[in-house]
């Protein structure tokens, strides 16, 4: 199953480039505004995907789960640098436990994002220490749960009058949905076999 998955990685040689893979489709609801870099860090422990609960107290995607990750600051020399600098901001995880494999697609977002999505292995000792003000949870998703097409959900929802379609996965009292949704499925759809 890893192995499958280091094959659908652009290797860290070759990290993408804007536009994401939705591109059109967010030019179609959102206009040819600038979108504003950001990286996540897609870590693997033990063949499972670490996540987070955004605290409910946050003026944007309270509440939500969400890979660790952010804005690409003046001061990060590329995206993979932003979402190691992020995921020890966020959940205390120490880059030393962190070998980076490469990255996913691109992807838009309605916020005006352009998320570059970095995957990584975390070494089975690291230990996560949540910033209370940011994370609420962090826990941990089977690789498998996500392969299963049975965990998949599709639906369409109404944004500014227009059918946008949407996925998502319900795991253990939790609900993965937008943007973290749609980085899974551009990792399970590059896993295909060609």
């Amino acid at each position: 199953m890893i192995e499958a998955l280091q094959r659908a990685l652009r290797p860290l040689s070759q990290p993408p480039t804007p536009p994401g893979w939705n591109h059109a489709v967010m030019t179609e609801l959102i206009g040819e505004v600038e979108r504003r870099p950001a990286a996540v860090l897609i870590g693997l422990r033990d063949e499972c995907m670490v996540f987070t609960v955004r605290t409910d107290h946050l003026s944007s995607h309270a509440g939500q789960v969400a890979f660790p990750g952010g804005s690409v600051d003046p001061a990060d020399a590329d995206a993979l640098s932003a979402a190691l600098r992020e995921s020890e901001e966020e959940i205390g995880l120490d880059r030393a436990w962190v070998t980076p494999l490469g990255y996913l697609d691109c992807l838009e977002t309605i916020s005006g994002f352009c998320i570059t999505p970095v995957v990584a292995h975390i070494a089975r000792e690291a230990k996560f220490r949540p910033a209370p003000d940011e994370v609420a949870e962090v826990f941990e998703v089977p690789l498998a749960f996500f392969l299963d097409p049975a965990n998949l959900r599709r639906y369409t929802m109404d944004y500014r009058g227009r059918a946008r379609e949407m996925a998502e996965f319900l795991y253990e009292g939790h609900r993965i949905w937008g943007a973290t949704a749609a980085i899974l499925l551009n990792l399970l759809q590059r896993m295909e076999p060609q």
